[in-house]
């Protein structure tokens, strides 16, 4: 019988401190998320200098709160996973920093993970029959990839957005509309109210690159209406415009990753990253891959957001395939999938 391997992971390529213990890669035992939304929406977004003051504030609270939960001692940990890039440089640093300090101290493995294979891998965790290959749609705040997840580890990039991202999109038109950051529940909460169908927003398509994604188009569409209705003196529907645009993101979204299922044959389709958690496009996607016989498989809302569970679940990938990092290790803010 396999022995038990216990990563001790750390996240803080953005604006979450977190750390957390897991199992043999899918099993959590504990999961800390300290947030900055409150803060950082005082400046509608995140402000890179504060966010990485306040996770050097509370890194090591967030571990130490970790190791509680799940009852252990670092003398229990046999590895150190944590997210190098891509993100925020200097909050990177500090999660880099803290892992390499707490390997050598106690003389463990350090893994440096990539963040989106990390967001692929928080699938694993609540589904347990889930194994590749599948294909995955990753949409965040500053990423949107579609991936071809051929086996644990190994993945291939089948589109990414040109422009902006989904997330990245969502809190643009949010600002437009006047709610603030962040901006993809407060679109969501809106658009309840309004009707999908109002508006007729555009859905691009990127010649000869059928899996990829452009969102700036919709989103400047969007400012234009508003723009042009203030200056006819015409009162807009907030809620119609919110509901509108966030049908116009599913359309795109499922439409590319239907095409990736049906053109390479893998009957298995995964969503991840904090887009992910926006209700009305993941319950989109369970009724349509319903409709098709397509197996779908989602993580919970707190897995969708940046965590260190996710990491936990792609180190311990990346422990069983033999890949160790040195003190060397550095962050790089726009590493590429793939990239070691």
């Amino acid at each position: 019988m396999d022995m038990n391997i216990n990563i001790l992971a750390i996240e803080s390529s953005c604006d979450e401190t977190a750390a957390a213990v897991v199992r043999n890669g899918r099993e959590v035992l504990s999961n800390i998320i300290s947030s900055q939304i409150d803060i950082h929406k005082l400046y509608g977004g995140v402000v890179p200098e504060i966010a990485s003051r306040k996770h050097i504030e509370k890194i090591n609270q967030v571990i130490e709160e970790a190791l509680l939960e799940a009852a252990m001692t670092l003398e229990d940990i046999d590895a150190i996973a944590v997210t190098y890039g891509p993100g925020l440089v200097g909050a990177l640093l500090v999660g880099v920093a803290e892992a390499k300090a707490i390997a050598y101290s106690i003389n463990k493995p350090l893994i440096g993970v990539h963040h989106i294979e990390g967001h692929i891998c928080a699938n694993f965790i609540e589904n347990k029959q889930l194994e590749p290959p599948f294909v995955c749609l990753i949409v965040s705040g500053g990423h949107t990839h579609l991936v071809l997840v051929k086996d644990y580890g190994e993945y291939e990039i089948l589109g990414r957005t040109r422009d902006d991202a989904a997330g990245e999109a969502f809190d643009k038109v949010a600002r437009a509309v006047g709610l603030g950051y962040p901006g993809g529940p407060k679109i969501e909460k809106l658009a309840k109210e309004g009707n999908d169908r109002a508006i007729d927003f555009p859905r691009a398509v990127i010649e000869g690159a059928p899996y990829d994604f452009s969102f700036s188009g919709l989103k400047s569409s969007v400012l234009n209406y508003i723009n042009l209705a203030q200056m006819k003196g015409l009162e807009v529907n907030k809620a119609d415009i919110a509901a509108s645009f966030q049908r116009a993101v599913s359309d795109v979204l499922i439409d590319r990753a239907l095409k990736a299922v049906e053109h390479y044959k893998i009957n298995k389709l995964a969503i991840a990253g904090g887009v992910a958690s926006n209700s009305t496009i993941c319950n989109s996607l369970i009724d349509v891959c319903k409709q098709k016989g397509i197996e779908f498989y989602f993580p919970s809302k707190i897995l969708c957001t940046d965590n260190a569970a996710m990491i936990g679940a792609a180190g311990y990938i990346e422990y069983k395939k033999g890949i160790r990092h040195g003190m060397d290790l550095n962050a790089i803010p726009n590493l590429k999938l793939g990239e070691k």
